[in-house]
């Protein structure tokens, strides 16, 4: 196979392709299946997955909570409207949290933000991190649940910048999927909002496994990457938690020759993080900055749905390091032309 290059990762994605909002119901999507083994392409609704599952198959789903990360401040003095990112809480008892600012330029060690129309919450730049990051000392008096629940009420649902609108009460809901349980992600696992409870009951009447990982999706995954050589783009690391029951569910599938089906790349990078000698997952409490991008041998996962991701992102590369570059390029093709729905609120692709 030729070196993957940036380069090989662009594609024409339409404007009127991207999805600005949900479709009425979860699983009303579309689902475009992919064959690895004929290449043969199939057109068929979200819904209609239960169909490629059976009895011992794994659907292995990340479990992270999305929380209202984007919060807007006015810097002291000037009054200047600045735009907070919350990515990583680095120490609760000191209210310490690493943030992206913006516009970056305007802000310096020192500085004070004052955030709520009556400006309850201030914060100090006490550091830089790189050019766009800082840290942010929060400065409130009352107990850490208290500020938990006043950086919630000052949050946004953090939608993708390409929405190009404000967030509202049905993306509070629909950015989330149904079985967010562990709050950390500054971005939804997007291949898993299309689960509607009846989907996943039909799945567990078929007695397919629902083992459940967490991993929180950092802005890392989507950053974009500034090198033509993919070997030295550095992903940021992200946290990651792989438990007892997962294992034992997903080592069951491999045994008895099932399919293991990553909901996502996310659960894709976490479960290949995590391999032990004889090619079965093992429990894992950690970091991971995994970067999988073809060629890449799997040893765990043998199938995964994917949506539709940005061209020259992580997300595509990943994907095309398990379906194939040559296969995927040619899905991706295959989508724009039937008109599917792209990004975040788009539809789906299996591919088996």
């Amino acid at each position: 196979m030729k070196k993957m290059k940036l380069s090989h990762f662009n594609y024409n994605l339409p404007e009127k392709l991207i999805a600005e909002r949900p479709l009425p119901h979860r699983d009303d999507g579309r689902l475009l299946v992919v064959h690895r083994e004929t290449g043969k392409f199939e057109h068929k609704k979200f819904t209609d997955l239960t169909e490629y599952f059976e009895d011992g198959d794994s659907l292995v789903l990340n479990n992270t909570k999305v929380f209202p990360a984007r919060m807007y401040g006015s810097k002291e003095k000037t009054g200047a409207r600045i735009e907070v990112f919350l990515l990583r809480e680095l120490n609760a008892q000191s209210r310490l949290w690493d943030v992206l600012v913006d516009p970056a330029r305007k802000i310096r060690i020192g500085n004070k933000l004052y955030f709520g129309e009556d400006e309850s919450l201030v914060a100090e730049v006490i550091d830089n991190t790189t050019s766009r990051g800082r840290t942010l000392r929060f400065l409130f008096d009352g107990s850490y649940e208290e500020f938990r629940t006043k950086l919630k009420e000052l949050g946004q649902t953090p939608l993708p910048k390409y929405f190009n609108r404000d967030p509202d009460a049905e993306d509070d809901e629909r950015y989330q999927s149904i079985f967010a349980k562990h709050e950390g992600a500054v971005a939804a696992p997007v291949a898993s909002l299309h689960f509607s409870k009846n989907l996943l009951k039909r799945m567990e009447i078929k007695g397919v496994h629902r083992p459940e990982i967490t991993l929180h999706v950092g802005l890392g995954t989507f950053r974009p990457v500034e090198v033509e050589d993919l070997s030295k783009h550095k992903m940021d690391s992200e946290q990651l938690l792989i438990d007892k029951e997962a294992v034992k569910l997903v080592n069951d599938s491999i045994d008895r020759r099932k399919k293991v089906c990553a909901v996502g790349t996310t659960p894709l990078r976490a479960l290949e993080s995590s391999v032990s000698t004889d090619n079965h997952l093992k429990t894992m409490d950690g970091w991971t900055n995994k970067f999988i991008f073809p060629p890449y041998d799997f040893q765990i996962v043998n199938s995964m749905i994917t949506n539709f991701h940005p061209p020259k992102s992580t997300l595509m590369m990943m994907a095309s390091a398990f379906g194939g570059y040559e296969l995927i390029m040619k899905a991706y093709k295959e989508a724009v032309k039937e008109k599917y729905r792209f990004l975040a609120y788009g539809d789906a692709m299996l591919i088996l």
